[in-house]
């Protein structure tokens, strides 16, 4: 797990400020190779590729988390629903109903900077 103080400043404004990355900037919005997304501090596994499809936002976007054991969900001072990692309490981003409904009508909206990938 890495330390807080080794963590870029984006990074760190994301995960631990409960930040947002820019929209359309995130290295794996059009990203679709196969293998899952770990988080980027602790390196928890928490998305599939195979859950992954583009909700048109600007951030990745999942239809379900690998376990839902490895994420914690809670409302915001805003009313809605953050992602969290379990592991490390990383803010990851927000969870959202308006994904497809043929894949449960969820969108876990999540920010690149918060992912590591590791290819099948």
């Amino acid at each position: 797990m890495k330390k807080d103080e080794d963590l870029s400043s984006e990074l760190y404004r994301v995960a631990r400020e409960k930040g947002t990355e820019t929209p359309f900037s995130g290295q794996y919005l059009n990203h679709h190779e196969q293998g899952v997304y770990k988080c980027a501090i602790c390196g928890t596994e928490l998305f599939s590729s195979d859950t992954k499809f583009d909700s048109g936002t600007g951030w990745p976007s999942f239809a379900d988390p690998a376990d839902l054991k490895r994420v914690e969900l809670k409302k915001d001072k805003n009313g809605n629903t953050e992602v969290i990692c379990k592991t490390c309490g990383a803010h990851l981003g927000h969870l959202f109903y308006d994904g497809p409904a043929e894949k449960g009508g969820k969108r876990y909206c999540i920010n690149s900077v918060c992912l590591n990938f590791e290819k099948h």
